[in-house]
C-alpha cells in the first residue's frame, strides 16, 4: 500500500462514518488496507464475504439474475446499509457499501472483467462500475483496480474528496451514477409513497394491483391459519391473493423499520406482500380498486359499527359507500369470538350494502387461531418459561 492510500485511509477512519462492507470475487484488497490502519474499528462495523453461490445467496435472501451485476450491487448494498443501521451507534451516520466483481482465474471466461460497487447511506446510493481490458494485467493487477475503487467509493461517502490513482488504462472508463435513496419501503415508512409491492422472491415495485384479493393483517406472526385463509379464498374467487401490511393502525402505534423488516421476511418463498400506509378500508379501497378484501368476523363487525366512526351512523355509511364506489366488496371469513364461532350471519351488515359481503362457509376454512396466543408461546419459548 502506497503512502497515499495509506494517508485517505487515515482520513476514513476520522471521519464519523461507520460502515458495513461486502465482497464478492474482488475487492478484498480493499478489506485488507482498510484493517491494516490504525483506527478501522472507527469505521468498520462488519466485513462479510459471499464467495460460493449458496453464501452469496444466503447474503440477499435469493438468487438474483446476475450475480455481477450493476443491479446486484444494489441489492447488496441495501443489505449492508439495513445491516449498518443495526449495528451503529444511534445518531452516528452509516453505511452500506457492497462490491461484486468477475476477474481472471485459472481458467479461461466467456464474459467481460468488470466490477460494480454500491454504497448505500440515508440519502441515496452511489455506484461505480467498470469493464477491465482481458489481457493486461494479472488478477493482482485486476484486484488492485477494484480494490482503489472500493476506496474511493467509501471516501467519498464519507465526505472526503481525496484523489485516488486508480490505474485504469485510456480505453476504460469508470462509470458512477448516484440516485435519492431507492429503498421503496423505507420511503414508505416515511410517508413519501403511499405503498410498494414486496414479492416473494424480495423484489420491490410500486406497481400497485387492481382487481385482486388483498388479505391485510398485522402478521405477528404469519401462521398457518393466514396461509390457508390465502389458498381457500384464492380458490372461491379465483383471483390471485397478495397479503396487505398498513405501517399504520387505528388502536396503535406506527410500526418501526425493525418490525416490518421482520414481518416481511416471513413471506419469502410464500406470498407477496403490499405495504401500505392507509389504515382505513376506504383508503385500502382507493389504492386498490375493483379488489375483495379477506377479512375476519370480527374486521367485518368493526366495518358496520358506528363505534369506530366516532359513534355517526352516517359516517359509516358515507364510508362503506366510497368502498363500493371504488368497486370493492369482503370475503368473510368465520372465527372464535367469546367462545362461540361466529360468521358473517353475525353481522349486522346494513341492506343497502349486504352485496358488498360473501361468507366462506365454514367447512371450507376455519382456524382457531390466536396470533397474541401464537406470540406468548413464542415469548415462553424464549425466555424458558
Amino acid at each position: 500500500m502506497d503512502q497515499s492510500l495509506h494517508t485517505l485511509i487515515q482520513e476514513i477512519h476520522a471521519s464519523p462514518v461507520q460502515a458495513t462492507l461486502v465482497v464478492s470475487g474482488g475487492g478484498s484488497q480493499a478489506l485488507a488496507w482498510l484493517l491494516s490502519v490504525p483506527g478501522a474499528t472507527r469505521t468498520v462495523l462488519e466485513v462479510t464475504l459471499p464467495y460460493s453461490y449458496p453464501a452469496f445467496e444466503r447474503f440477499l435472501g435469493f438468487r438474483p439474475q446476475q450475480f455481477v451485476s450493476h443491479e446486484t450491487a444494489i441489492q447488496m448494498a441495501q443489505v449492508a446499509y439495513r445491516r449498518a443501521r443495526l449495528l451503529a451507534a444511534e445518531g452516528t451516520p452509516s453505511i452500506g457499501l457492497a462490491c461484486t466483481a468477475t476477474l481472471i482465474t485459472d481458467r479461461p471466461k466467456r464474459g467481460a472483467h468488470r466490477f460494480h460497487i454500491a454504497v448505500r447511506d440515508e440519502q441515496g446510493i452511489a455506484t461505480y462500475s467498470a469493464i477491465l481490458t482481458k489481457g493486461l494485467r494479472d488478477r493482482a493487477g485486476e484486484e488492485n483496480i477494484v480494490s482503489r475503487v472500493v476506496l474511493l467509493a467509501l471516501a467519498r461517502s464519507c465526505g472526503l474528496q481525496d484523489e485516488v490513482h486508480i490505474g485504469l488504462f485510456p480505453n476504460e472508463t469508470l462509470q458512477t451514477a448516484y440516485q435519492d435513496d431507492p429503498d421503496l419501503v423505507l420511503r414508505v415508512l416515511r410517508g413519501q409513497l403511499p405503498a410498494v409491492v414486496v414479492d416473494m422472491n424480495r423484489q420491490v415495485s410500486t406497481t400497485l394491483p387492481q382487481g385482486v384479493a388483498i388479505l391485510p393483517g398485522a402478521f405477528n406472526p404469519l401462521h398457518g391459519g393466514h396461509l390457508q385463509l390465502a389458498h381457500i379464498a384464492g380458490q372461491i374467487l379465483n383471483l390471485p391473493v397478495y397479503y396487505e401490511l398498513s405501517v399504520h393502525n387505528v388502536d396503535k402505534p406506527p410500526l418501526q423499520e425493525a418490525d416490518v423488516r421482520q414481518r416481511l421476511a416471513q413471506f419469502f418463498g410464500r406470498g407477496t406482500v403490499v405495504v401500505t400506509t392507509a389504515p382505513l378500508f376506504e383508503q385500502k379501497a382507493a389504492l386498490f380498486p375493483n379488489s375483495v378484501f379477506i377479512v375476519g368476523y370480527d374486521t367485518a363487525t368493526r366495518l358496520v359499527s358506528p363505534r369506530y366512526y366516532h359513534n355517526d351512523e352516517q359516517e359509516m355509511l358515507a364510508s362503506l359507500q366510497r368502498i363500493k364506489a371504488a368497486g370493492c366488496r369482503f370475503l368473510v371469513a368465520g372465527r372464535l369470538h367469546e367462545g362461540r364461532f361466529c360468521t358473517l350471519a353475525d353481522v349486522p351488515i346494513p341492506a343497502d350494502y349486504s352485496d358488498m359481503f360473501t361468507a366462506i362457509p365454514p367447512e371450507l376454512f376455519r382456524a382457531d387461531i390466536s396470533s397474541t396466543e401464537l406470540r406468548s408461546r413464542y415469548a415462553e419459548v424464549s425466555t424458558g418459561i
